[in-house]
């Protein structure tokens, strides 16, 4: 019998209001239902906004290091089940299993990351104009946030915005996609097993207009988090702006690597490949655009056409190259961006295919897909496709390559191949992106450094992770004292 899971509220796992629930099915066997979850509603998510408020004072009033045991013994929760919690990942997400470990393991690093960083906040002390005087700051908690998190991550994402919001003193409503909302429960577990105090850490299932419209526009929730596409973000964004609430957007990409003549082209057909192709392309920071000088051009097409074809696609839990989809309708979203880019003239040198027979039979799989002579005004090269397909450009010359990667509405990660150190200063200083990276993938993030894009793919007003995550759920308090 599939188990249903309940939310947590107030130190409570208990049913929604609506007594509804909804169903996540396994992305690479559709007729394996992995659970059902509380379709939550609007008074629900207002019960664990008023759990959060309530808790508040407690929370806050805690000296931060015993906040920071708080989280520290949440991380070794995790570790101890991070078998489980891999497993539970694999089935609702879809990742393959060695993807779907290494993210459980951020998780567990970024909650021992905090757990020490919360002996670290404080404040500056600076020098007054004046005799017997003292002045400086002091950091303090915002009071509840909302935190909306997106099913590619499931684990990882919410795990670096609880931490840092838990870490700093503030209390918290998540909620999570409704895609993969079942790894993040056991995180939950462990944070009530740790001593969490009731109410200071909420989890609520459900819909976006039912759950996060309602937590993004209370008044009640002092900041809001949210990751996940442009278009809602940008929604959330100015929901919260109505009453002034601080809030923070991390949304899409269209993320580009160029490839200059100077590059081994084997070693950079690797760095694409794992970049488009990594979890299956279902990542905000995969690599969509491969723009490639003239003279290596036909070279990186045949080797990058190459290491698509020897991917292994397959159930996450057989730990092949590439997993499938998270569901139908992504992967319907992608054949369709592989239709639109044929009808616009784009050359399809490999991939395309939806895969249906045999083991493939009952998931959302694909082939990995390339495409060759995509020119940057076609909508393959502009806008952002959450899947395995990488569109292959040919520019004359550094400045152009550089020009074409910046031509974009998103500027969240970018990169290049290339062993001229001229040109890696020059794309790192004029680069368009939150996070520019010289010979490596545009995916894989370090946890102690901030992160975050430029123009629509970010509220561009707070990053996420290291200090930075810790600035977001603070604010500063000067202080003068005449003593």
């Amino acid at each position: 019998m599939t188990e249903t899971y309940n939310n947590y509220v107030g130190g409570e796992w208990i049913e929604s209001t609506a007594g509804e629930t909804f169903a996540v099915r396994n992305p690479a066997d559709s007729d394996e239902i992995v659970g059902h979850f509380q379709a939550s509603t609007t008074a629900d998510a207002e019960e664990a906004i008023d759990a959060a408020v309530a808790a508040q004072d407690e929370w806050a009033n805690m000296p931060s290091p015993e906040r920071g045991a708080v989280l520290n013994s949440t991380a070794k929760r995790l570790e101890a089940r991070k078998e489980e919690a891999t497993e539970t990942l694999v089935r609702e997400e879809g990742k393959t299993y060695s993807e779907a470990s290494g993210e459980v393991q951020r998780a567990i690093d970024i909650f021992y990351y905090y757990a020490q960083k919360t002996r670290d906040i404080g404040g500056t002390v600076k020098s007054p104009s004046g005799q017997d005087k003292d002045l400086y700051t002091k950091r303090e908690p915002l009071g509840t946030v909302g935190l909306i998190t997106p099913w590619n991550y499931p684990i990882a994402i919410p795990a670096w915005k609880l931490a840092p919001a838990l870490a700093a003193g503030n209390t918290a409503v998540l909620k999570p996609a409704s895609a993969a909302p079942n790894v993040v429960r056991i995180v939950f577990e462990c944070l009530d097993e740790a001593g969490l105090p009731d109410g200071a850490a909420n989890l609520v299932t459900g819909s976006g207009s039912e759950v996060g419209g309602p937590i993004a526009g209370h008044e009640d929730i002092d900041g809001v988090s949210f990751t996940g596409s442009t278009a809602v973000g940008t929604s959330v964004a100015q929901t919260a702006a109505e009453d002034l609430t601080r809030v923070q957007a991390e949304m899409g990409g269209k993320n580009p690597t160029v490839v200059m003549p100077s590059a081994d082209i084997e070693e950079a057909a690797e760095i694409l490949g794992v970049g488009a192709f990594g979890t299956t392309g279902q990542s905000c920071t995969a690599a969509s655009r491969a723009i490639v000088h003239e003279d290596v051009y036909d070279e990186f097409v045949g080797a990058i056409v190459e290491y698509a074809e020897s991917i292994e696609i397959g159930s996450g839990m057989d730990d092949p190259d590439m997993g499938p989809h998270v569901s139908e309708s992504e992967l319907d979203g992608t054949l369709e961006y592989i239709d639109i880019a044929k009808d616009e003239g784009a050359k399809l040198v490999t991939g395309g295919e939806e895969l249906t027979d045999g083991e493939y039979a009952d998931g959302y799989f694909v082939d990995p897909t390339v495409f060759a002579d995509v020119e940057n005004d076609m909508r393959i090269a502009q806008e952002e496709v959450f899947g395995p397909v990488l569109a292959v450009s040919k520019v004359s010359d550094f400045e152009e390559g550089l020009a074409v990667a910046n031509d974009v509405d998103y500027g969240l990660s970018a990169s290049i191949v290339t062993e001229d150190l001229n040109e890696a200063g020059e794309f790192v200083d004029r680069i368009e992106a939150g996070v520019a990276k010289v010979n490596e993938k545009t995916t894989g993030l370090e946890l102690h450094v901030p992160f975050g894009g430029y123009k629509q793919s970010s509220t561009n007003t707070y990053r996420e992770q290291g200090d930075a995550g810790l600035d977001f759920f603070t604010s500063t308090k000067t202080v003068y004292r005449n003593y």
